[in-house]
């Protein structure tokens, strides 16, 4: 609950959105941690200006995190912070995951521990025909194979995405451009109670937040973190759902594609995702299949002990320790020898010696034969 408060409490704060707080929680390993840094442990952190950290400084002196949660809880009851355990785990593998994710709806909780598979369906909110009758038929049958849809509950492909899972008898999940309270656009009121009774509404953002331009293209990397893979079914060049599309790739999600022809504007967004490298779309028993070969997740590794970086280190120190547990959590060895810190930090050899011997005298670096050093945990 105290690492809840302090996930909201950062959330709040102006300059610090998704990609910063999630560095913060590496860099000191808890966000409560990082609440009770100094300015200087703080500005080792990549992205922290002079004028991000005044604004915390400020911040900081006039919010209680435990009071901000309670107030918070009171208007917003259904949230996950990225430090509760039910936050869904794919999400946890984004660079930008939402920092709180707020629900309406049932619940299932391997599809938050990644064990129930999540497909996306997204498209154009004027689809064609054929777009729409094919959606509604693969929505269906990923529903029947026991597959979770993904979708924005937008106008178009989003609405036919949801109503064949439901048709299917499946669960879906609509994420959100505004509150998981309103329900936009309104034609899909009734839809929207279809969903909360059979499925998910997830929304970054909290209770009472009104459709907003911008809101929508930040909702599609929500869409696409969450799901194994992606089905673009129809999207012209300038489209959200491409946007969808990008994202997945960055985050190494599957990308499949109904394939259109060149004489419909609405499918040459398509048609360059498969010159990317998408999948092609060539039938529901292939794609099943496809999909089906997608490789289940490993199970969660327990969570290490994160290194107690002294807040009070220099900011020199501080960056050079915070790079040795990286490279030496991706070493083989668990040490890193001195040539690569040299090189990863590009620092003159004499002046990185002096650093990691003040270390060294701190207790917080061990020296290993060969000039390799690890942290010492």
């Amino acid at each position: 609950m105290e690492e809840r408060a302090y996930c909201l409490a950062w959330s709040q704060i102006p300059g610090v959105g998704p990609v910063a707080l999630k560095r913060l929680q590496q860099r000191f390993g808890q966000l409560s941690q990082a609440w009770v840094a100094d300015l200087h442990a703080l500005a080792t952190v990549p992205g922290m200006g002079p004028q991000t950290l005044q604004t915390i400084e400020n911040y900081r002196k006039s919010v209680d995190p435990s009071q901000l949660l309670s107030e918070h809880q009171q208007r917003n009851p259904h949230f996950w912070s990225m430090a509760d355990a039910p936050y869904p785990r794919m999400l946890l593998e984004m660079g930008d995951p939402p920092p709180l994710l707020y629900y309406r709806g049932q619940v299932q909780i391997t599809e938050n521990q990644g064990n129930t598979p999540l497909v996306a369906i997204v498209g154009t909110r004027d689809p064609s025909e054929y777009a729409k009758r094919w959606t509604r038929k693969i929505a269906y049958a990923l529903a029947q194979r026991g597959m979770t849809v993904v979708s924005g509950m937008a106008e178009g492909i989003d609405t036919q995405a949801h109503l064949g899972c439901l048709d299917g008898g499946g669960r879906t999940i609509a994420v959100l451009g505004t509150g998981v309270d309103m329900i936009y656009p309104p034609r899909n009121q009734g839809l929207y109670q279809k969903i909360q009774d059979q499925g998910l509404l997830v929304s970054e953002y909290p209770a009472g937040t009104q459709p907003n331009r911008a809101h929508f293209p930040r909702r599609n990397r929500i869409v696409a973190g969450l799901s194994r893979a992606v089905l673009v079914m129809e999207a012209p060049s300038k489209s959200g759902a491409l946007i969808t599309a990008y994202q997945a790739n960055e985050y190494g999600r599957d990308i499949y594609v109904l394939p259109g022809s060149l004489d419909n504007p609405r499918a040459i967004g398509c048609l360059g995702l498969v010159q990317r490298g998408a999948h092609l779309i060539l039938g529901i028993g292939q794609l099943l299949d496809q999909l089906g070969m997608i490789p289940p997740l490993q199970p969660e590794a327990p969570s290490p002990s994160p290194l107690d970086i002294p807040p009070s280190l220099p900011p020199e120190q501080a960056t050079l320790l915070a790079t040795l547990v990286q490279l030496c959590e991706q070493s083989a060895e668990g040490s890193v020898p001195f040539d690569l810190l040299v090189q990863t930090l590009n620092q003159p050899a004499g002046q990185l010696s002096g650093l990691i011997l003040q270390l060294e005298l701190q207790g917080c670096v061990t020296q290993l034969p060969g000039m390799r050093y690890a942290p010492r945990m």
